[in-house]
């Protein structure tokens, strides 16, 4: 819910509030984090220092993972409303003749289209009013913070600022997703790493009615000279990217030769600039995300250049991999180790789309250094290697290396199924179509195409995760294909949808619960989730 500043207590004689989860920023990544808490039953107060929802463009493209975790945060349908799918990514010459192409599916296998484009504005008032309709949650705007505090002991003090004062707030955790110039991040002693990609570009929003040349995809122009980015939005909105030379904002004329190629804007013509800013497109990550109940998400956390449409993904995936452990931990008792997982399995993984982004920032560039020849004939020849585009593609958000809550065994001819995600086909529930993740809810859940051995009960009832047989969910044999290809007879589903362990083929029990099982034990009986309600409660993981 939204607060009125007026309306909200100052601290009371017996001392601060105190709350479960203070967020520091009210942005996608840190409303989606209180909505997916929220999914959990873990109250949170969002603490955001501007009034009203930044008005303007900025992110512009999410893939189908992150649509899925919309999905679970319960807004998918109202921003699907306002998306539109696209055909993918295409790489251009100077002369806009095409080097390579990325094809992306109108399907993909989280369920969604591989890629959408959207106008953040739109996105972030989908995201408050589903926030201003959730119990668990609260917004105050105007509401500056100044300080967070941790010692060893006790909750984390947080010092906002507002129109009646100054308030303190306490909480047993507390999320920054304040951006790239993070306090929180500073309150943690985290310090950026480097990764060597700086350069200032020109975004342009523009709105026409005009015929516009485009394939309904991203085109990247791969010009040393003058490397841009060009996008169709939405039904009349588009943006176009421009590195610039020196410090020079084009100016109107210029704009006008520089997007002759797509369109061409006559004097009076219906041409609305919408928005015309510089950025700084950086590739950083910090040092480290934790300390204590202290966490980063988001640009507090990673700074990704724009080239593959990933700065927004990663800090949604930040939020989807910490809420459910975040949760295990103050609702049921989870030991703190749980935690530590967050930054081991996110970090690499968003260093990993970080190097993909400058990658393809010094293909679109050439870079300016000595080695720029070589690199434009290299990617020349890079891209007519045989199923290397797909490959490139697929390889946007890769599985989740082996570690605690990855239980990965090598086998012939790949890696197996642990640390990807389970797909999302349509099935058949109560005689109508849905997504897979309706069915599972919220906790964990067991996959099998074999009748549950006993031990598998016994994993399962310990994690409170409900049991599916594959055959029967009318989904046309897709998760049974996809069981047999990874040659498991079962898998164990996280409550973020990453396969956490498998049923070998021939096998009756998971081959890692000595890794995981201490981390997901249970102190005390845990509380339902929404979708879990009528359920039986969740139990401490027996082994």
């Amino acid at each position: 819910m939204t607060v009125d500043q007026a309306a909200v207590p100052r601290e009371s004689v017996t001392g601060p509030e105190h709350l479960p989860v203070v967020i520091v920023g009210a942005g996608p990544v840190g409303v989606t984090a209180a909505l997916l808490l929220a999914r959990h039953g873990v109250r949170t107060l969002v603490l955001e220092r501007h009034h009203d929802l930044y008005p303007l463009p900025r992110a512009v493209a999410i893939d189908d993972e992150v649509r899925r975790i919309l999905q679970a945060a319960g807004v998918h349908e109202e921003f699907a409303e306002t998306a539109r799918p696209a055909r993918g990514l295409r790489l251009l010459d100077a002369r806009h003749r095409v080097l390579a192409e990325f094809p992306r599916a109108a399907q993909g296998a989280h369920g969604f289209p591989q890629t959408s484009m959207f106008d953040q504005p739109e996105l972030e008032r989908v995201l408050r009013a589903a926030l201003a309709r959730t119990p668990e949650c609260e917004l105050r705007g105007g509401a500056e913070v100044v300080g967070v505090e941790q010692d060893d002991v006790g909750p984390v003090r947080v010092t906002y600022r507002d129109g009646a004062g100054e308030h303190v707030v306490r909480a047993d955790a507390v999320l920054g997703c304040d951006g790239a110039n993070s306090l929180t991040r500073h309150a943690i002693g985290a310090v950026w790493e480097d990764l060597r990609f700086e350069e200032r570009w020109t975004v342009v929003d523009v709105r026409t009615s005009l015929p516009v040349r485009c394939w309904e995809g991203v085109e990247q122009i791969c010009d040393p000279g003058r490397p841009a980015t060009f996008m169709r939005i939405g039904e009349d909105r588009y943006r176009w990217e421009f590195r610039l030379r020196g410090d020079l904002e084009p100016d109107h004329e210029r704009l006008t030769e520089l997007i002759a190629p797509w369109v061409d804007v006559a004097h009076g013509a219906d041409f609305e600039l919408v928005r015309q800013a510089q950025y700084t497109f950086r590739a950083r990550i910090a040092d480290h995300w934790r300390r204590g109940r202290v966490f980063l998400l988001g640009d507090a956390a990673h700074l990704t250049p724009p080239f593959i449409g990933q700065g927004l993904c990663s800090g949604l995936r930040d939020a989807y991999n910490l809420s459910w452990k975040l949760a295990r931990v103050l609702r049921q008792g989870a030991t703190e180790r749980l935690l530590d997982t967050y930054e081991s399995e996110r970090r690499p993984h968003a260093r990993h789309v970080i190097r993909l982004a400058v990658a393809m920032g010094w293909a679109m560039t050439g870079g300016q250094d000595g080695a720029a020849a070589v690199r434009r004939g290299a990617l020349g020849a890079a891209v007519r290697v045989p199923g290397l585009t797909t490959a490139a593609a697929r390889d946007l958000s890769p599985a989740l290396r082996a570690g605690p809550l990855v239980r990965r065994r090598l086998r012939l001819g790949g890696r197996g199924l642990a640390g990807g995600f389970c797909p999302q086909p349509w099935v058949s529930v109560d005689g109508r179509r849905a997504h897979l993740d309706e069915l599972l809810g919220d906790s964990f859940a067991v996959l099998t195409a074999v009748p549950p051995s006993p031990s598998l009960r016994a994993v399962a009832d310990g994690l409170g995760a409900r049991v599916l047989p594959v055959a029967g969910l009318g989904d046309d044999g897709r998760l049974t294909a996809w069981l047999r290809e990874g040659r498991a007879d079962a898998v164990l589903l996280r409550p973020d949808r990453v396969v956490m362990d498998i049923v070998p083929s021939g096998g009756h029990a998971f081959t890692g619960t000595d890794d995981w099982a201490s981390l997901l034990h249970t102190t005390r009986s845990s509380i339902p989730s929404r979708q879990d309600v009528g359920e039986p409660l969740l139990r401490s993981t027996t082994r």
